[in-house]
């Protein structure tokens, strides 16, 4: 059975929206493979889709973090976390943002059962829910804005969170940013470096500081009770 990679003609004619196939998917990411297969590598697919690449990217992650983790439910539980806050995306249609994140936490969620059995709880899935309700947006990458339901720009910003554990114990931390100012230091430290784009990467902690919108810090078990 073929692939596939059309919905349908007004879909294409209207958003230009064609999907990769696997095989040219996991040809692509063998030409990062070594930052597919780190846990806290960050990739961002500006026009997601329903999560072709980011599906593919993020089974390489968790078969890395099983690897690493499967004798511990409490490291594996923290360290998939980070594998899925690591990833992002942006899609201008609603459907495709729903479609890619249940598809990133069905990926997830069968690798939580495989290893963690009985040791698997509601409030991790909750969690892993709440990281990938905000890292896959629905907006649109060129204006980066967020839109409404018949894809026209909105005045909010399209936010990302960075995402991390950084006391190596059950509190995990959140910062926020604008999209637009990532790209607008990416652009400068590209244009002095020539090197590749990397999201939050700042050259210190008092230049991230004057970047980041809000900050959140809660145990990873009650990530996202009171939003």
């Amino acid at each position: 059975m073929s692939e596939v990679q059309i919905k349908s003609r007004e879909r294409v004619a209207n958003h230009g929206e064609v999907f990769t196939s696997t095989r040219e998917v996991k040809a692509m990411c063998d030409l990062v493979k070594d930052e597919t297969e780190r846990i806290d590598s960050r990739f961002l697919e500006p026009a997601c889709g329903d999560g072709n690449f980011l599906a593919e990217i993020i089974e390489r992650k968790l078969k890395v973090v099983t690897n690493k983790y499967s004798k511990s439910p409490y490291d594996w539980e923290r360290n998939s976390l980070l594998a899925l806050g690591s990833i992002y995306g942006v899609d201008i249609l609603l459907d495709n943002c729903m479609a890619c994140r249940e598809r990133l936490f069905l990926i997830w969620d069968e690798a939580y059962r495989t290893v963690c059995k009985k040791e698997c709880n509601d409030e991790t899935r909750r969690a892993a829910r709440f990281i990938l309700s905000l890292n896959i947006v629905c907006g649109n990458a060129l204006s980066l804005r967020c839109v409404d339901e018949n894809q026209h720009d909105t005045s909010e910003p399209i936010i990302f969170s960075e995402w991390s554990f950084p006391r190596n114990d059950a509190f995990i931390y959140r910062k926020d940013y604008a999209f637009a100012e990532l790209l607008t230091i990416n652009s400068i430290k590209e244009d002095k470096e020539k090197e590749q784009m990397s999201i939050f990467d700042f050259d210190d902690e008092e230049d991230d500081e004057k970047y980041f919108i809000r900050e959140y810090k809660c145990r990873y078990r009650r990530l996202g009770e009171n939003e």
